[in-house]
């Protein structure tokens, strides 16, 4: 088994920065992460860290945020997976 984080993230058209954060918050996933955290950051960005366990070439199928109405963002939604890697000598 490994560690996945899925990281998304959004930026919120003008003024709609707290409608942002309260639509990523109220999102339900197919199932439920390990550890789920949302943040925001200058610029009305919203950011949402999920972390899975999965077996070896099985993390493709985690499920993700959608992308949110295009009216309430600036652009495209940012999204990175990550994996878990063992640090030599700790």
């Amino acid at each position: 088994m490994s560690t996945v984080v899925l990281m998304w993230e959004a930026r919120a058209a003008d003024g709609r920065g707290n409608e942002l954060l309260e639509w990523a918050r109220a999102q339900i996933l197919a199932r439920e992460p390990v550890r789920r955290e949302v943040f925001r950051a200058p610029q009305d960005r919203v950011l949402v860290m999920t972390w899975w366990e999965a077996a070896e070439g099985l993390a493709t199928d985690l499920p993700e945020l959608p992308e949110p109405a295009a009216d309430l963002i600036a652009r495209a939604v940012h999204r990175w997976r990550f994996e878990s890697v063992e640090v030599d000598g700790a």
